[in-house]
């Protein structure tokens, strides 16, 4: 009988686990994914009206009220003419609004008048002072609200 005509064998490799290079990236096929949910905690809507807020004395020339949000903060201040709100910074973001009269601000290296109806936007951590020209009434926005004005802990306007 003729010999059969062996058959080529697969070879089949094995890998050495430990020799595998696990840092090298996997290529890997971009699947679409739905963008994951995040749960938000539902904000309460307010309406508040300045009349019910209680003014609060700082010193004998400023007074201030305030409106806090999740992310927001509104202030309403009085300042008599002649009121210094001294040098200071914070983290947060200002709008100053000049609803009624006019503040001379000292800011970066400027004195900058703002008058009624304008606004003046002041980034997170510059130094900034003011005074009163006149009898005045701003819009102060903050964003975060300040938790130093929260706290009572504003030790500057007292």
């Amino acid at each position: 009988m003729p010999k059969a005509k062996a058959k080529k064998k697969s070879v089949v490799k094995k890998v050495n686990k430990k020799s595998v290079n696990r840092k090298a990236p996997a290529k890997r096929v971009a699947a679409k994914r739905a963008p994951k949910r995040v749960r938000v905690k539902k904000v309460a809507l307010q309406y508040i009206p300045w009349s019910s807020v209680a003014l609060e004395d700082l010193n004998p020339l400023l007074q201030r009220q305030f409106v806090v949000g999740q992310e927001i903060m509104a202030a309403r201040v009085l300042l008599k003419k002649g009121c210094i709100v001294p040098k200071h910074s914070h983290h947060n973001e200002q709008l100053t609004y000049i609803l009624e009269g006019a503040l001379k601000f000292w800011i970066d290296g400027r004195e900058i008048v703002v008058n009624a109806g304008e606004v003046l936007a002041i980034p997170a951590n510059m130094p900034h002072m003011a005074e009163a020209l006149v009898d005045t009434v701003d819009l102060d926005i903050f964003s975060p609200p300040r938790a130093d004005w929260i706290n009572k802990t504003d030790q500057y306007l007292r």
